[in-house]
């Protein structure tokens, strides 16, 4: 009898101390890293045996932190990951999957996302991450500048936009442009071509497709931009200030994402308040889309604490801490729930971010996308500064691609191989 009297004796010793808690390591970026800290302490009250730990990686150093770290066993629990290296990351197999913890969920509501920022966190069938902040890029412009024209409002369509930019350009005069597309960046080139019916890759992503029709069509129109004058053949280095520049009349429309709506409000003068405003893409035939931007929440498969890091991912989610995140730094919520509750929807300058986020889709989901709008921009460039043939152009720039795919193409080639086989 002694014995089973001992034993019990010795459980309930176990069970009177004091569970040790969980930390959870979170990496996050910037200023969201900094704004993040917050948030966590609420977290932390709700749940009082978790304690997250925030370590601030700034953006330079991100991507190289989360490769030395994956290839050292040691990555965070939860982590924020920048949409386009999601595919990366997933191809490692470094990413929990999420659909089950989706399934039993009362936080996380697929249905309140916006379909294009979704389906940046599915890879391969899989879901693995979870929109935490979105952008897009689109058209800031000068009303005033506008009606000087003979226009009361943005271009709708990309034959009216070219209209008005001729029209602006008889306005301005010398030494100032309708339109500012800094060739050091690759977004303008890419929002355009996503706009377009061809794919930016084919044969199961694993050739370049830019000299298909519709990428030769996003391509002459965005090089047209610069042989008629139109935009200035400059990157944003050879610019003093674009906010200053903006409200000088050096230009009229410029391309560019969310946090530029504080940058912009901080900075107009007292008179022109009122005579800028914010105007979705316009496409081809009407209203176009644009890119998925912003960042998911990932939980790492390393992470011995996937339950808790799924809690924190929840209460990130919430609409109301949502509400909270973007009241305090102004980044755009993936949650169409929380434009209603932050009256997002009536701001006219938020407005438009909004519209253009319901038709935003996703890049090619492929672990060498980024290498591959760095050639997409360096050989726009090409066209524009150096006046290299459009078709010459699109032939260079598919086979950069290839050569960039070549391993992915090669391990497709003997994945087909061995199921042929079988």
């Amino acid at each position: 009898m002694r014995l089973p009297v001992l034993l019990c004796l010795v459980l309930l010793a176990a069970c009177a101390r004091p569970q040790e808690g969980i930390t959870l390591r979170f990496w996050a970026m910037g200023r969201e890293a900094e704004v993040v800290g917050e948030l966590v302490r609420e977290f932390e009250a709700e749940n009082p045996g978790i304690r997250v730990e925030v370590q601030n990686i700034p953006w330079t150093a991100a991507h190289e932190k989360l490769l030395t770290a994956y290839a050292a066993d040691g990555l965070p629990d939860i982590c924020q990951l920048g949409n386009t290296w999601i595919p990366e990351f997933a191809t490692l197999g470094a990413l929990t999957p999420l659909q089950p913890y989706v399934d039993t969920s009362r936080e996380v509501v697929p249905a309140d996302y916006f379909p294009g920022i979704w389906d940046t966190n599915v890879v391969q069938g899989q879901l693995v991450g979870i929109p935490w902040y979105v952008d897009t890029r689109l058209l800031f412009y000068r009303k005033d500048l506008l009606r000087k024209a003979g226009y009361d409002h943005p271009p709708r369509d990309w034959a009216e936009w070219e209209r008005m930019n001729q029209a602006l350009k008889q306005v301005l005069g010398p030494g100032r442009y309708p339109v500012l597309m800094p060739l050091n960046e690759f977004e303008p080139q890419l929002s355009l071509a996503l706009q377009q019916d061809d794919a930016l890759l084919r044969d199961h992503d694993t050739r370049g497709n830019f000299a298909s029709p519709g990428f030769r069509r996003a391509l002459g129109f965005y090089a047209n931009m610069f042989e008629q004058g139109w935009a200035p053949k400059m990157s944003e280095t050879q610019i003093s200030n674009v906010w200053d520049e903006f409200f000088r009349g050096f230009t009229v429309f410029y391309l560019s994402g969310p946090w530029n709506i504080r940058e912009f409000r901080q900075r107009q003068p007292a008179s022109l308040e009122g005579e800028w405003g914010t105007a979705p893409l316009p496409g081809p035939h009407g209203p176009g889309g644009g890119i998925a931007g912003g960042t998911s929440l990932v939980v790492f498969q390393s992470s011995p604490h996937k339950q808790a890091a799924w809690k924190l991912v929840e209460f990130l989610s919430r609409p109301a801490v949502q509400q909270r995140f973007h009241a305090i730094i102004g980044d755009l919520p993936p949650r169409r729930s929380v434009w209603k509750r932050a009256a997002l929807g009536e701001d006219p300058l938020a407005a438009a971010f909004g519209e253009q986020l319901e038709r935003v889709r996703p890049t090619p989901k492929v672990l060498e996308w980024e290498r591959i709008a760095q050639e997409m921009r360096i050989v726009s460039e090409q066209v524009v500064r150096g006046g290299l043939d459009q078709d010459a152009a699109v032939r260079r720039l598919d086979a950069r691609v290839d050569d960039i795919l070549a391993k992915r193409r090669w391990i497709v080639e003997q994945q087909a191989a061995q199921e042929a086989a079988r």
